[in-house]
C-alpha cells in the first residue's frame, strides 16, 4: 500500500491529485475500520451462535443472520455516508466544476478496489493453505472428523473462514460498490446535468444505494421476525427469500420515486424520460443480478442434477470427478454470460454509458443483504467448529452443520452475483476511462487496441497461475507440518497431548503476506506499465481484453470448486439413498471427493473471486490516471516515432522512416484506421 500510496503522489502531483490522494486515503482507512468491526463482530457471534443451537435451530439461525446483517448495514452504510461527506467537503473547493470534483472522487474507487484486492487474495491464500493442509492429512490421511481438535491445522482453518468471507467478500462487493458509484458520477458530470450544475440529478446514483439499505433493513425483517424457523429444511429457503424480497422491493421503490420525481433531461444530445429510462436500467441491473444467483445455485448446490453427477463421478476416483466438475464450471458459464450481456444492451439502449453505470449500481443495490447472507455462512461454519473442539452434544453439531450446509449454497450464489456485478461495474469505468481520455472510437482493427486485446485477455491466466502456485506452495509447507505433528508428539492420535496450533497459523499468515506480492504487483502494476510507454488505445484494449476473459474464467473456477465441495458434502450428509450409496466417511467415493474438494478449494476462494478484483482494480485505475496517460504516455511510440495516419480507411502501408540521429532506418508499419 505505501508503494502504491507513492505511485499515486508521483503521476497525481497536481492539486486534483491532491484531492484524489485524500479520497483514496480516506477510504483505506475506513475499510481497515470496517474490516476489523467484521471480524470482531463475527468472533462474538460464533460462540453465541454455537451456544444458541442448544435452544434449537431456529435461535441459532437468528443469531447467525443477525450478526451477519450488522456487518451488511455496517459496511453499506458507512460506504454510502463516507462517499456523500467527501463529495460535499470537495464540493466546498470546486464548486460547479463537476468533472474536477468526480475526477478527485476516483480515488475513493480506488481505495476501496486496492484493499479488496489485499483482502481477496491475502485471504484466500491464508484460508486455503490451512484447510488444504487440514483436510488432506486430517481427512484422507488420518481419518478423523472437520474441525476435530487433534488436527494442527484446524485453528488457522477457522481463522482463515473469517479472512476470506467476511474481510474479503466483504471487501469485494464494497470495491464495487464504491467503483460504480465513481464511474457513474463520472459519466454523470460531462452529461447534460453534469453540465447545468444539478447536483440533484448528480446524485441519483446514491439515491439508489440509499434506497437500497432501506429495502435490505425491511427485508431483513422477514427473516427474523415475520417468519420464524422451525425445521432445517427451512433455512435454505430463507435465506433465497432474502434475495427475491429485496429484489422486488427494491423494484418498486425505485419506480414510485421514479415516477413521483420525474424529470426530462439530455444526455448525449438525446431527450430522455428521466424516471423510465433509468428505472429500466437499475431494474434490468437487480434481476439480471438475481438470474445469476440462482444459476449459479443450480450448478453448485448438491439439491440439484449437476452436483449429484459430479458426485456420482467419484464411484471410479479422483480423476472423473476432475473431469466432471471441469466439464460443470465450463457449462455454467452460458446462461450468466448471456445475463450480462442483455443487461448490457438494454441499459445501453435506454441510457447510453450511464446507464450501464446505474445497472451495476442497481445489481449492487442491495448490497445489505447480501453481505448479511455472506457473513452468515463463516459464523455457522466456525460455530460448528467451536461446537466439535468443545466436545459438545452431536445434536448441536447436526444443528450447525445444517446452518453451515445452507451458508455453503449462499456464499456460492453471493460469488456469482460479486461476479456479474464486476462485469457492469468494469464496463462502467472502461467506459468513463475512454471518454475521460479523449478516444472516440476503440478499433479493434489497429495494431495498438489488438496487441493489448489480447495480452489483456492473456492477464487473467497468468493471475489465476500465480494464485493458485501460491497457494499451492503454502499448502505444501502446512501438509509437511501437519504430518511432522502427528508423527512427532506423542499421544496427539489419541487426544492425550495438544497439538501447536501456532506454528500452523505462522505459516499460513507468513505465506499470505509472502504470496500475494506477485499478483497484486501484477494487476497494479500492468496499467502503469501499459499506460506509460504504450498509448491509452493500447491500454483500452488490455483492459477490454481482461474483462471479457476475465469474467468467464472467474464463473467457470468459482462453479467448478463450488460443485466439488457440495459433492463432497453430498456424500458426507448421506442425506438421499443415492448419495448414501456412494459410502459413508472413508470410503473411497469420499476419498475421490476430498480430493476434488481440495483442488476446488484455491479455484472458488482464491483465484475465482480475485479475478473480480483484477478487472476492476486496472479499470478504475486506469480511470484515475487517464489524464496523465494521454498527455505523457506513449514513450515508445515517441522514441521510434511512431504516427498514426487517418486518410484511408483499414490501409496498410509501409513506410521508410528514420528513428535516430546517426541515418539508421527502419521500416515502421503505419495504419489507416478512417478515425477522423
Amino acid at each position: 500500500m505505501v508503494a502504491f500510496a507513492v505511485l499515486i503522489f508521483v503521476f497525481l502531483g497536481s492539486v486534483e491529485g491532491f484531492s484524489t490522494k485524500s479520497s483514496h486515503a480516506l477510504t483505506t482507512r475506513r475499510r481497515f475500520v470496517s474490516g476489523f468491526l467484521g471480524m470482531k463482530i463475527a468472533t462474538y457471534a460464533n460462540a453465541r451462535t454455537t451456544l444458541e443451537a442448544r435452544k434449537g435451530v431456529g435461535k441459532a439461525f437468528i443469531t447467525a443472520f443477525r450478526s451477519g446483517a450488522v456487518m451488511g448495514f455496517l459496511l453499506a452504510a458507512n460506504g454510502l455516508l463516507v462517499l456523500y461527506i467527501t463529495i460535499n467537503l470537495f464540493k466546498l473547493y470546486y464548486g460547479d466544476d463537476w468533472e474536477g470534483l468526480f475526477e478527485a472522487i476516483t480515488g475513493y474507487g480506488l481505495g476501496g478496489s486496492s484493499m479488496a484486492l489485499f483482502g481477496r487474495v491475502g485471504g484466500g491464500i491464508y484460508t486455503k493453505a490451512a484447510d488444504v493442509g487440514a483436510d488432506l492429512v486430517g481427512k484422507v490421511e488420518r481419518n478423523i472428523p472437520e474441525a476435530d481438535p487433534r488436527n494442527p491445522a484446524v485453528i488457522a482453518d477457522n481463522v482463515g473462514d473469517n479472512v476470506r468471507d467476511i474481510a474479503g467478500m466483504g471487501s469485494d462487493l464494497f470495491g464495487s460498490y464504491a467503483e460504480s458509484s465513481c464511474a457513474a458520477l463520472v459519466v454523470a458530470s460531462i452529461s447534460s446535468f453534469g453540465m447545468d450544475h444539478d447536483f440533484t440529478a448528480m446524485c441519483y446514483p446514491l439515491l439508489i444505494s440509499s434506497m437500497g439499505i432501506l429495502v435490505c433493513l425491511i427485508t431483513t425483517l422477514f427473516a427474523t421476525d415475520f417468519f420464524e424457523i422451525k425445521a432445517v429444511k427451512e433455512i435454505e429457503p430463507a435465506l433465497k427469500n432474502q434475495l427475491i424480497i429485496s429484489t422486488a422491493l427494491m423494484t418498486v421503490g425505485i419506480a414510485i420515486y421514479d415516477c413521483l420525481f420525474s424529470v426530462e433531461l439530455l444526455l448525449n444530445n438525446q431527450c430522455m424520460l428521466f424516471y423510465r429510462q433509468l428505472f429500466l436500467c437499475v431494474a434490468i441491473g437487480l434481476w439480471a443480478g438475481l438470474i445469476i444467483g440462482f444459476v449459479t445455485e443450480y450448478y453448485t448446490s448438491n439439491a440439484y442434477s449437476p452436483v449429484q453427477d459430479v458426485a456420482d463421478s467419484c464411484r471410479t476416483g479422483a480423476a472423473t470427478n476432475v473431469i466432471f466438475g471441469l466439464a460443470l464450471g465450463y457449462k455454467s458459464v452460458i446462461i450468466p454470460i448471456f445475463a450480462i450481456a442483455i443487461a448490457i444492451f438494454v441499459s445501453f439502449t435506454f441510457a447510453a454509458m450511464y446507464g450501464i453505470t446505474v445497472a451495476a449500481l442497481g445489481m449492487l443495490s442491495t448490497i445489505a443483504t447480501g453481505l448479511a447472507i455472506d457473513a452468515y455462512g463463516p459464523i455457522s461454519d466456525n460455530a460448528g467448529g467451536i461446537a466439535e473442539m468443545a466436545g459438545m452434544s452431536h445434536w448441536i453439531r447436526e444443528r450447525t452443520d445444517a446452518l453451515d450446509a445452507a451458508g455453503n449454497t449462499t456464499a456460492a450464489i453471493g460469488k456469482g452475483f460479486a461476479i456479474g456485478s464486476a462485469a457492469l461495474v468494469s464496463l462502467a469505468l472502461f467506459g468513463a476511462f475512454v471518454s475521460w481520455a479523449s478516444i472516440s472510437t476503440v478499433d479493434v482493427l489497429t495494431p495498438e487496441v489488438f496487441i493489448g486485446l489480447i495480452v489483456g485477455a492473456m492477464l487473467p491466466y497468468w493471475f489465476s497461475a500465480m494464485t493458485m502456485k501460491s497457494v499451492g506452495s503454502a499448502a505444501l509447507k502446512m501438509v509437511e507440518e501437519v504430518r511432522r505433528q502427528f508423527s512427532t508428539i506423542p499421544g496427539l492420535m489419541e487426544g492425550l497431548a495438544k497439538p501447536d496450533y501456532a506454528t500452523c497459523v505462522k505459516i499460513s499468515t507468513d505465506a499470505s503476506i509472502k504470496e500475494m506480492i506477485p499478483p497484486c504487483a501484477l494487476v497494479m502494476l500492468t496499467p502503469l506499465i501499459v499506460g506509460i510507454f504504450f498509448r491509452v488505445e493500447t491500454l483500452s484494449g488490455v483492459l477490454a481484453g481482461a474483462l471479457v476473459s476475465g469474467v468467464q474464467i472467474a464463473i467457470s473456477a468459482s462453479n467448478t470448486g463450488g460443485a466439488w465441495d457440495n459433492a463432497k458434502k453430498y456424500i458426507e450428509v448421506g442425506a438421499s439413498e443415492h448419495a448414501r450409496t456412494l459410502g459413508p466417511k472413508g470410503s473411497e467415493p469420499h476419498k475421490a471427493a476430498v480430493i476434488g474438494d481440495t483442488i476446488g478449494d484455491p479455484l472458488k476462494d482464491t483465484s475465482g473471486p480475485s479475478l473480480n478484483i483484477l478487472i476492476k482494480l486496472m479499470a478504475v485505475e486506469s480511470l484515475v490516471f487517464a489524464p496523465f496517460f494521454a498527455t505523457h504516455g506513449g514513450i515508445l511510440f515517441k522514441i521510434f516515432q511512431v504516427e498514426r495516419h487517418f486518410t484511408k480507411p483499414y490501409g496498410i502501408s509501409i513506410l521508410h522512416q528514420p528513428f535516430c540521429s546517426n541515418g539508421i532506418s527502419s521500416l515502421v508499419l503505419s495504419y489507416h484506421t478512417g478515425l477522423v
